[in-house]
């Protein structure tokens, strides 16, 4: 049975995970959160596995969980995989495609051992063709799936986004299979392998960027702040910064004009319709910074608000956490790590109304938990003392 109590809504589920970095970690966590039994098996020797173990990056992603060391490249240490299989749900990896067939612990080798079984594989570019066996990386995923060439302002060059969004994306897209997995296996009692990549993921992120080329053969150039095709929806300078408005549709457009005092705007010929606003995206965003410019940004996101024209601040790290909406979401959450102390991490954002996620252990030191896993899948302490002894585990 789980050690860790985060939640009854999954408990019945034991996870197997043998992710690293982000997208792998980002998959797996949702189960941890929600109370499923994740073992987080680790090498016997330390590895770099994205980050410090102390760091942000490394905690936030691998709290809720148990961790054993454990060989796979030893014998004896698949042996104890596979016996851990026959007692798991799901098995989590994010190697390169090949190196679960060498290690033996691909899908239908794990198949034979408990049909059961779901597999959930993230890769770079997914697990066959030309670019199967490149190692993945997010900022890559971003520039061959197109987000680059979409995102910065016009004639700037391809830039990132600020964030690892298509390694999220993949581990995010990598939880909604192994879910669909675990509820066709009610019907069928079979498992099944999941599979999902950055690459892909990237081009869903683009959603209707990439659809315009699919559907019509239009490529999607740069457009800054500016929404692709609904102006005005664009980053704003006021008094004292920037601050973001979204008023798409007729009827929106007309509530921003009359609150920013504009009303002639509405008239104006060539922002009389959306195809207008959009071809004269420039002097419209003039127009509109020279009206903003008159109040700071709290004092629009109040008069834009009550006019019902939807709009917000631009926020740096330090204030996206001061805010009240965010802070009465409880988007950060604390947790106690036996050595670091009190932790503040980023909480599970889906929230379930009776069985919700809870964030109740630090992510732990390497190996706490191996000897207590292996008690639990039916070794003794004299087999466990010469699996040590050989670096089994």
């Amino acid at each position: 049975m789980p050690r860790i109590s985060a939640s009854p809504a999954l408990a019945r589920f034991r996870i197997l995970d043998l992710t690293r970095v982000r997208a792998g970690p980002t998959c797996v966590r949702h189960f941890a959160d929600f109370g499923a039994d994740v073992i987080k098996i680790e090498s016997t020797v330390v590895e770099d596995m994205g980050g410090p173990r102390d760091g942000p990056d490394f905690q936030n992603l691998h709290r809720n969980k148990r961790s054993m060391t454990l060989n796979l490249k030893a014998p004896e240490g698949r042996e104890i995989f596979m016996r851990l299989v026959k007692t798991a749900d799901v098995v989590v990896e994010n190697y390169r495609p090949d190196v679960k067939d060498r290690l033996g612990i691909d899908y239908e080798s794990l198949k034979r051992i408990n049909r059961r079984i779901i597999l959930a594989s993230v890769s770079g570019f997914g697990q066959e063709g030309p670019y199967r066996d490149r190692p993945g990386f997010d900022q890559i995923a971003q520039g061959l799936s197109g987000i680059m060439s979409v995102t910065g302002h016009p004639g700037g060059g391809p830039m990132r986004v600020g964030a690892a969004v298509a390694d999220v994306a993949a581990g995010l897209l990598a939880a909604l299979g192994v879910v669909t997995a675990l509820l066709e296996r009610e019907s069928s009692g079979e498992g099944q392998w999941v599979q999902s990549n950055l690459l892909q993921a990237g081009i869903q992120l683009l959603d209707f960027q990439a659809a315009r080329y699919t559907m019509s053969g239009e490529v999607a150039p740069q457009s800054g702040n500016d929404h692709p095709t609904s102006m005005p929806t664009s980053a704003y300078a006021t008094a004292d910064g920037y601050m973001n408005v979204a008023a798409t549709g007729s009827a929106m457009w007309m509530r921003l004009c009359e609150a920013i005092g504009r009303p002639d705007l509405a008239g104006h010929p060539d922002f009389s319709d959306a195809e207008g606003r959009a071809k004269n995206r420039k002097a419209l965003n003039a127009e509109i910074d020279r009206a903003l410019a008159k109040k700071t940004s709290a004092e629009w996101v109040e008069i834009l608000n009550r006019a019902g024209v939807p709009c917000g601040p631009i926020y740096a790290m330090d204030k996206v956490f001061a805010d009240p909406q965010v802070q009465h979401l409880q988007t950060a959450a604390e947790v106690e790590h036996p050595r670091l102390g009190r932790l503040r991490i980023i909480n599970q954002p889906v929230k379930l109304s009776r069985t919700p996620a809870r964030l109740v252990s630090a992510t732990p030191e390497r190996g706490a938990h191996t000897d207590e896993v292996l008690r639990e899948i039916g070794y003794g302490d004299a087999e466990i003392a010469e699996f040590r002894k050989h670096g089994t585990i």
